[in-house]
C-alpha cells in the first residue's frame, strides 16, 4: 500500500550518537555524541531513556518549539513495553503512539505522523527513536559480559537517539510519498545473521514500491535500506538484478554499511542495525545534503526483524518488515 502526501515537511532534525557512532564517518552529521555508553546513568536501560530526553530536548530547542504546542510524539525503540521512548517522552507533546517496528520503527514513526498531518487531524508531530548496544544485546541475545563470540554475519546495534519534526509548513524537505511493507517469512531463524532475515522484506517493499508508483531506481539519487550490513546488502542487490532486472548498484547503500567503517571498526562485524542506525544515517547524513540540494529526491526502506526470543527458543523463524518512505527536495 503506497500513500502519497502534499502537505508533509520535515521541519528539522536532531541526531544524538554514542562513542562507537563517534567514532565513524558521519560524526560531522551528529548533533551530540558521547565517549561512553553509560552517560552518566547507573544503568543500559536509565543510559538510553537519557538519549532519547537528549533528542527531545535539542529538536525543540533547534525549532524554537514549546514542548506543549507539540501534538502528536509517535516514538518507538528495542526494549520491553517500549520503555525508553514512554519514560524519554514524558511531558513532551499533546499526545503519544508507541510503535514497534523494530529496526523499522523510524519510517514506519514517519508514515504514521504524515497521514495524521496530510489529512489535518494535526499540523505537527515529532517522530523518535533510540537503541542502545548493551541494553539491546542484554534483552535480546546475552549481556556482553558473558563474552560470547559472535560470527562475521552478526551486525551491530547502534547506540543513539534521532527525532524529526514534521510540520504542515512548508520548507526545505518534504515528504513525498511512502509504501507500508508486510510480513515476510523466509524461514531464516539465526539472531546472529539480521541481515539474511530483512533482506528478502526489503526485497518485498522494493518491489512493491516501483510496482505501485511506476518509479525506477533511476528516479532517486539515492536508495537507502535500513540496517542489513554488508551481506543483506549484497542479497538485496544480487536478487533484485536476477529476478526483477532492477539494478540498484549505482545509487543503492545500506545504513548499517554507512554508519561504521568496516575496515577500521572491526567490532561492528557486518555493520549496523537498531532502530537509530538507519535514523542517524537518514536524519543526520542524508538530510543535511538534502538541505544542501546535493540529493534531491531519496528512497529511505528502513527494515525490520520481529525477533522474539522466546519464539525463537521454541524453534519459530524470525519475521521481518520493511517500510519504505520517499523524500524530495522542495
Amino acid at each position: 500500500m503506497t500513500f502519497s502526501y502534499k502537505n508533509v515537511y520535515i521541519k528539522d532534525t536532531v541526531t544524538v550518537a554514542g562513542p562507537y557512532e563517534k567514532d565513524g564517518p558521519l560524526k560531522k552529521y551528529f548533533d551530540k555524541t558521547y565517549t561512553d555508553l553509560y552517560f552518566g546513568e547507573n544503568s543500559w536501560e536509565k543510559a538510553e531513556i537519557k538519549l532519547v530526553k537528549d533528542a527531545f530536548h535539542l529538536l525543540l530547542k533547534k525549532t524554537s518549539q514549546q514542548k506543549q504546542n507539540i501534538e502528536l510524539v509517535v516514538g518507538g525503540d528495542l526494549l520491553n513495553q517500549i520503555s525508553a521512548s514512554t519514560y524519554g517522552a514524558e511531558g513532551i507533546g499533546q499526545s503519544f503512539i508507541g510503535i514497534y517496528g523494530a529496526c523499522s520503527s523510524s519510517v514506519l514513526g514517519m508514515i504514521l505522523a504524515s497521514n495524521f498531518i496530510d489529512d489535518k487531524r494535526v499540523k505537527n508531530a515529532i517522530v523518535e527513536v533510540s537503541s542502545h548496544n548493551m541494553s539491546s544485546e542484554k534483552q535480546f541475545r546475552n549481556p556482553t559480559e558473558y563474552g560470547a563470540p559472535k560470527p562475521k554475519s552478526a551486525t551491530f546495534t547502534a547506540t543513539g537517539s534521532a527525532a524529526c519534526l514534521l510540520t504542515n509548513e512548508k520548507s526545505e524537505v518534504r515528504i513525498d510519498c511512502a509504501t507500508l511493507g508486510k510480513i515476510v517469512n523466509y524461514e531464516q531463524n539465526d539472531p546472529n545473521d539480521m541481515g539474511r532475515v530483512m533482506a528478502p522484506a526489503a526485497i518485498e517493499t522494493l518491489k512493491k514500491h516501483f510496482e505501485e508508483t511506476g518509479r525506477t531506481p533511476q528516479d532517486y539519487d539515492l536508495i537507502l535500506t535500513g540496517d542489513l550490513g554488508r551481506y543483506g546488502k549484497d542479497i538485496v542487490k544480487e536478487y533484485m538484478l536476477k529476478n526483477h532486472q532492477i539494478d540498484l548498484i549505482e545509487n543503492y547503500d545500506d545504513c548499517g554499511v554507512l554508519l561504521y567503517d568496516l575496515k577500521k571498526q572491526e567490532e561492528v562485524l557486518a555493520g549496523g542495525s537498531g532502530p537509530v542506525c538507519s535514523a542517524l544515517v537518514n536524519f543526520g547524513y542524508v538530510y543535511h545534503e538534502m538541505k544542501k540540494k546535493k540529493l534531491k529526491r531519496v528512497l529511505l526502506v528502513a527494515t525490520g526483524a520481529l525477533f522474539s526470543p522466546t519464539l525463537l527458543y521454541q524453534k519459530e523463524n524470525i519475521n521481518a518488515i520493511a517500510h519504505a518512505i520517499s523524500l524530495e527536495v522542495v
